[in-house]
């Protein structure tokens, strides 16, 4: 069996414009790392377009109906002061959650062992029918909700340890007792959400960590908390919003993360996945904004992976 990569070149058609942290730039440079002959084993697929149905599971078509109806024909636009659009937008959006639906698809199916999606924009701050932080739909949770209602699991996980939390995805599933929602982040930072208080129906397990806390902080909170809750929770497929800008080197946050911790951390959840679901993973890009930290990371990632 074989690690999936999923991407798209409509990704790069997302132009958020001089100066945004969320560019072109940041995908260029993974794929420009994941070129290396070391990743040749790669099952390299291009990312279908989501379909409005599949959006319409975690969004709501008033909410999709407005994005679209956003995106300008020249130039730039916005749906929130960080959350910019250009004419390539709604593709590139389509593309970035349809890439985790068929990852989920293939995974499911045999055809891969996990897949690692490198698109943009990323989704987890996107909440129903909102868009915050540089995310448009959230694209963990629509693929979370295929896995749920297409293939008919009854438990899905997600570790999000991007530095920012996921206030979009625990949002969206904080009453749905099917879906675990798992998150490290630093706070406060924001989103301002994902204080330990925050439970949902007992399906969100919050690990905050406070500036500055690096390698140490973060392997302690995976080995006892959130490791734990993955185990207790039983998955029959893991996701992982995988976002890099708990790097020490990343400009938006102050954690100090080495690029060596996104391969333990990834290392520990192909074990425990295989224990748990067969070892089904599928990943997907969420921040990340030091471009060669970022590429560093993701490869570290993928390279864990594919040892599984």
């Amino acid at each position: 069996m074989t690690t999936g990569l999923y991407t798209h070149a409509s990704c790069l058609g997302h132009d958020t414009g001089p100066g945004h942290p969320e560019r072109i730039q940041r995908l260029v440079a993974i794929l420009r790392l994941l070129d290396d002959p070391l990743y040749a084993a790669l099952d390299r697929r291009d990312a279908p377009e989501a379909t409005l149905d599949q959006l319409a599971r975690i969004h709501t078509r008033a909410y999709i109906d407005e994005v679209f109806a956003a995106i300008p024909a020249v130039g730039q636009g916005e749906l929130d002061g960080d959350t910019v659009l250009s004419p390539g937008s709604g593709a590139a959006a389509l593309h970035a959650a349809g890439a985790v639906t068929a990852a989920v698809g293939a995974v499911l199916k045999g055809e891969l062992t996990n897949a690692f999606c490198a698109v943009r924009p990323p989704g987890h701050h996107a909440e129903r029918d909102l868009a915050m932080g540089f995310c448009i739909f959230n694209n963990v949770s629509v693929g979370a909700a295929e896995a749920l209602d297409a293939f008919g699991l009854d438990r899905v996980a997600i570790f999000d340890f991007d530095v920012h939390h996921g206030n979009g995805t625990q949002h969206i599933f904080d009453h749905d007792p099917r879906v675990l929602y798992a998150s490290t982040h630093q706070s406060p930072l924001y989103p301002g959400t994902g204080a330990r208080t925050e439970k949902g129906v007992g399906n969100i397990v919050n690990a905050p960590l406070p500036p500055y806390a690096g390698s140490e902080e973060f392997r302690d909170a995976v080995e006892e908390i959130i490791l734990p809750a993955l185990e207790k929770f039983r998955p029959d497929l893991l996701l992982i919003s995988a976002g890099f800008d708990a790097h020490r080197a990343d400009p938006l946050a102050s954690l100090e993360f080495e690029t060596e911790d996104y391969s333990w951390v990834t290392d520990q959840l192909v074990t425990l996945a295989a224990g748990l679901c067969g070892g089904r993973i599928v990943s997907t890009l969420e921040g990340g904004y030091d471009l060669n930290a970022l590429a560093e990371s993701v490869t570290a990632h993928v390279a864990a992976l594919q040892k599984a």
